[in-house]
């Protein structure tokens, strides 16, 4: 089992609590992105660079996962892909996403992404703060322990 995380956009609370849980438990953890992002490292802890351009840290991502991986994404497209492969993918707010609910997660975003294009976006709060992040370790914890039982 691994833990990669789509880092570009993951909150450093996040990124954090990741590699606490990885330390804890010696997963190791691959952090992806097109810049380097400090606060990467530890014993278990690899910061994969990625070149430039639209969707090759999502690309290398899905290159690496294998079911029984997690992946930590707020990515819905990404997670789609991760999801039909049979890897365990939340997001940073601990939204699971599953076969269930994925197809119900990209209409939105599709949606959304479409209210935008048209000037219509809606606001959204930024706000990453211990209510989200609480989430985010209680649905962490869960997964972990589901995927290293399942071993």
């Amino acid at each position: 089992m691994k833990i990669l995380v789509d880092a570009d956009s993951c909150p450093r609370l996040a990124r954090e609590m990741v590699l606490r849980a990885a330390a804890r438990l010696r997963v190791k953890t691959v952090f992806a992105a097109n810049r380097p992002i400090p606060g990467i490292d530890g014993e278990f802890a690899v910061m994969e660079l990625c070149p430039p351009g639209e969707g090759s840290a999502d690309n290398r991502i899905v290159e690496l996962a294998e079911p029984g991986d997690l992946v930590v994404s707020r990515d819905v497209p990404l997670a789609g892909r991760l999801v039909a492969a049979g890897v365990a993918v939340i997001d940073d707010r601990g939204r699971r996403y599953s076969p269930e609910n994925i197809g119900e997660m990209l209409s939105l975003r599709n949606f959304m992404v479409g209210l935008a294009e048209n000037g219509l976006g809606l606001e959204r709060a930024a706000c990453y703060g211990k209510k989200e992040l609480k989430k985010f370790a209680d649905s962490l914890d869960l997964v972990l322990t589901e995927l290293t039982t399942a071993q």
